[in-house]
């Protein structure tokens, strides 16, 4: 049987039948893009291929563990995970440069940022990120990768045009116009963010 010829879900059926090279071919078909993707974000290719790797063998043990249900957006799945991995990386790389609470002299768990929300407040939370994160992807490539630096993985304006390699100026208009645009699009689709 011709792996390559198979589409998207007949590979996941037969890998799940136990045929582990339709994995291999499935992940080999959106290799390019998921890095490509990565690549976008973290502007390093030594640090790109390392996330993807690390989202690869996340893939495989989601899908060995089955705990990929199919419907039908497998890259979308997978974009995610390295969506997740490249956060993970910046949270890591900011966390080298923390500083300790004692250090700072406040107690960082009597903050009520660290406090637990109600369900109510998690869902609201949630449904919102989903809803901005759609609106997000409706904005040009420079404003969408400013907004995620910035508000997804908690980056500086400094930080941002290091990583983008862009003037502060230049970060700082490209999320201006970002935020002109994401107003608009709310306006348009008559969302409530609340």
């Amino acid at each position: 049987m011709n792996l390559k010829k198979l589409s998207e879900q007949e590979l996941l059926n037969t890998y799940i039948l136990g045929d582990e090279n339709a994995v291999n071919v499935l992940i080999e078909r959106y290799r390019k893009r998921i890095y490509d993707y990565i690549n976008m974000m973290v502007k390093d290719h030594d640090v790109a291929e390392d996330i993807l790797q690390e989202t690869l063998i996340k893939v495989v043990r989601f899908l060995k563990d089955g705990r990929y249900t199919d419907n039908g957006k497998f890259l979308s799945w997978v974009l995610r995970i390295a969506h997740n991995q490249v956060i993970d990386h910046f949270r890591q790389k900011k966390q080298q440069n923390n500083v300790s609470e004692t250090e700072a002299g406040y107690d960082l768990l009597n903050n009520k940022k660290f406090s637990d929300g109600t369900i109510e407040d998690m869902m609201i939370s949630h449904q919102v990120r989903r809803d901005i994160r759609k609106l997000i992807d409706h904005l040009s490539d420079e404003q969408r990768e400013v907004v995620l630096l910035r508000y997804f993985m908690g980056l500086s304006f400094k930080e941002i045009a290091e990583q983008t390699d862009v003037s502060i100026n230049t970060a700082l208009g490209r999320m201006r116009y970002a935020l002109i645009n994401l107003r608009k699009l709310i306006e348009e689709k008559q969302l409530i963010l609340t």
